[in-house]
């Protein structure tokens, strides 16, 4: 597994989903190590001279105004991290905690936080040792960045707080440093505040659910034209000649996907010619490529974000080459909050209109000959009927997540903190509504392969023969009612997974856009 190295100049994006994911192995570079030695001097000539600076001689927030005597200045940032820890509810996901801690790693590479390199490398021997802090879901109000979430990960490093145990469970910290052979960080002056100023916890969640997303959007164009497929729909409205002339740049490689998803096949040749079917189809199967194509745009936009965050310095206070530390604003999350609700809603309307294929394929009045349900003996049997009602619960809660937490803002620190991003809400909610996406794409595939075993003999397309064979292997043939949850579940699986995707388009004759 490739090293991942921290530089003066960041990580990539593919790095803080690596990282997140699996185990590799993070290192720092030379240039990263120099560049906080040199931010690290400043701050020491600070101390030196007793230069009053905020979160080094003084208190923090509503606090500012308090000066701190140099004996207690160490005292300061242990009391820092220690009371910011204060965040409740279930513990984040280890993916979400492991992208949080590279990416602060990443900010105190860039060599404007005035810490010590031992402290960048206190985090990278917790990644390299898979200890994973304990980071309970409430807290964080994308205001000073992730205060609350970064302050747990940082107490860890001192020997204090809890880590995530490899079954869930909560166990000190401590324990799992002297396990690992690791000694707890003493932390120096501005030190526990550079920990915990920034948007890394917002900025990790966004990445990674870009990255879900990315494939999802795919595998939407996939189930679509498999639908499409089995409802008889047309191949026409996805001629590349029809999106030209409205050149969105998402909607053309959504069309483009779709309509070689549809070529050679008997049973969109079985009724071209067909009066019924040159007319007109409804719009979620139409309009498929406007909805996915507007999808895929704003998740463009949203990599354009999460780019500019990756290579920012969203610490508070700022060290400068100069000598100078002075504060900022750069830990607003609102950037990161606006395009977290951006996505959130464009995924949202995705899983939106696959809901609304599922129903048009089980409704025996529209799905064009297909037994109701799927089901080869309705009435004894349900088919998939209930399975359209777990799509349509998904999607109602998909709209309510929708809503967008970054107009939700509620002064905090005695009115010092006065307008909060809440970027961290938006980006929990963000991966709420991709892995529901997941799911509602999850049912449309089932839906979809149904329908295609059900127009037998008539063969469909060379993608949708691929589609059936791998979607078969677990799902069986349309028959009598059976566990559904489980099938459902492995659909799932199948549509997050590498394997579908492959072999959809190595008979397609290459990769999908």
């Amino acid at each position: 597994m490739a090293t991942v190295t921290v530089t003066a100049t960041g990580v990539t994006a593919a790095e803080v989903v690596t990282v997140a994911r699996t185990p590799a192995p993070v290192t720092l570079g030379a240039d990263a190590l120099a560049a906080m030695e040199r931010s690290r001097s400043i701050v020491d000539d600070i101390e030196r001279a007793g230069r009053p600076v905020y979160g080094v001689s003084t208190g923090f927030g509503a606090l500012a105004q308090t000066s701190i005597a140099p004996a207690r200045r160490v005292e300061l940032q242990h009391a820092l991290i220690r009371s910011h820890a204060a965040g409740l509810g279930a513990p984040m996901p280890a993916e979400v905690v492991r992208a949080m801690m590279l990416l602060r790693v990443r900010s105190l590479a860039l060599g404007h936080s005035g810490v010590r390199p031992v402290v960048a490398s206190a985090l990278v021997d917790l990644l390299n040792a898979g200890i994973v802090p304990w980071v309970p879901e409430h807290g964080s109000l994308g205001a000073s960045g992730d205060l609350a979430p970064l302050a747990h990960c940082a107490l860890a490093l001192t020997g204090e707080g809890w880590v995530l145990g490899s079954s869930g469970e909560r166990l000190p910290a401590l324990d799992a440093l002297r396990t690992a052979g690791l000694e707890p960080l003493t932390l120096a002056a501005k030190e526990g505040l550079a920990l915990i100023n920034g948007t890394d916890g917002m900025l990790g969640m966004l990445l990674l659910a870009a990255s879900d997303a990315r494939h999802l959007f795919t595998m939407a164009d996939v189930t679509c034209a498999l639908a499409i497929e089995a409802m008889l729909g047309s191949d026409r409205p996805f001629q590349p000649e029809l999106h030209a002339i409205r050149p969105h740049p998402g909607q053309a490689a959504s069309a483009a996907n779709i309509h070689r998803l549809l070529q050679n096949s008997e049973v969109m040749a079985s009724h071209r010619d067909d009066f019924e079917h040159a007319v007109q189809d409804a719009y979620a199967m139409r309009c498929a490529p406007q909805v996915a194509g507007a999808a895929r745009d704003t998740l463009a936009f949203v990599d354009q974000v999460a780019l500019r965050e990756l290579a920012s310095i969203v610490d508070n206070p700022v060290v400068l080459p100069d000598g100078r530390v002075e504060s900022t604003g750069n830990f607003h999350g609102a950037p990161l909050g606006f395009a977290a609700d951006f996505l959130a809603i464009a995924a949202s309307e995705v899983g939106s209109i696959s809901e609304r294929r599922v129903d048009r394929l089980l409704d025996v009045t529209r799905n064009r000959d297909l037994p109701a349900f799927l089901s080869p003996d309705p009435g004894v049997n349900s088919g998939l009927m209930i399975a359209q009602y777990t799509a349509a619960g998904i999607v109602a809660e998909n709209r309510r997540l929708a809503a967008p937490a970054s107009v939700d803002s509620l002064p905090t620190s005695g009115m010092q903190e006065d307008h909060v991003s809440m970027g961290w809400a938006a980006t929990v909610k963000l991966r709420r509504v991709v892995d529901n996406l997941r799911s509602l794409l999850a049912v449309e595939l089932l839906s979809a392969v149904r329908g295609l075993q059900l127009r037998r003999p008539l063969t469909p397309s060379p993608a949708g023969q691929a589609a059936l064979a791998v979607v078969g292997k677990m799902a069986g043939e349309p028959g009598p009612d059976v566990f559904l949850a489980p099938v459902v579940e492995a659909c799932r699986d199948l549509i997050a997974g590498p394997d579908l995707r492959a072999a959809v388009e190595e008979a397609a004759g290459g990769p999908l856009s």
